[in-house]
């Protein structure tokens, strides 16, 4: 890139100067829609936007205790905006979120906390259509032996009947003996096509 100052003597000359960028294997590809090219790796932008979320930022003055006493478990699948599906507000409930929205014991975990420490009576649990788990099986475990030479400690958690695999995860929490209050769960699949949620009986 070349630029050009004005020297004491009223005459340019030029100045070249070397731009070096740095960037990483998670950069962002620019398409040739974007009208400006950016530099830079998505968690970059992702610092971006909270600093201007920041500078906006107004103290709730909430409390860690979720409004409506609910938790909610539900797949991590980035087409689930649970917030907007459910008419959520921010503080009114406890979100966890796991590859195919399991049960397992870190979930345990945190619905134990979340109920004896912060105040949540009330469990909702959500799968959802077209899941990645039901694509996959245990030989995953298997292929990433071969691959890395340790067999993963965790299970999958696959599935093939999505419904079948809420009632397991109502199961898991109605009967760990670490939560206080497990008369309200319920359990649901969220078509991503329509949005809906449809609840699973339990039986």
């Amino acid at each position: 890139m070349t630029f050009f100052v004005l020297s004491h003597n009223r005459t340019r000359r030029p100045v070249t100067s070397t731009v070096i960028t740095m960037t990483t294997s998670a950069s962002v590809p620019a398409g040739p829609e974007d009208a400006i090219a950016r530099v830079g790796t998505v968690t970059d932008r992702l610092v971006e936007a909270n600093e201007r979320y920041a500078a906006a930022f107004t103290d709730p003055g909430m409390d860690a205790r979720p409004v409506l006493q609910v938790a909610v478990v539900a797949c991590m699948d980035a087409r689930l905006d649970l917030h907007a599906a459910l008419g959520l507000s921010l503080g009114d409930c406890h979100t966890i979120r796991n590859a195919g929205g399991v049960v397992t014991d870190d979930v345990i975990r945190s619905l134990t906390i979340s109920q004896r420490k912060l105040g949540t009576r009330s469990v909702v649990l959500i799968h959802h259509t077209g899941c990645g788990l039901e694509s996959l099986t245990e030989d995953f475990r298997t292929e990433l032996e071969v691959e890395i030479g340790q067999r993963p400690a965790w299970a999958v958690e696959s599935f093939k009947d999505v419904d079948q695999d809420v009632r397991q995860s109502m199961r898991r929490v109605r009967t760990s003996p670490f939560l206080l209050h497990t008369d309200d769960v319920r359990g649901f699949v969220f078509d991503v096509r329509t949005g809906s949620l449809r609840e699973i009986d339990p039986a």
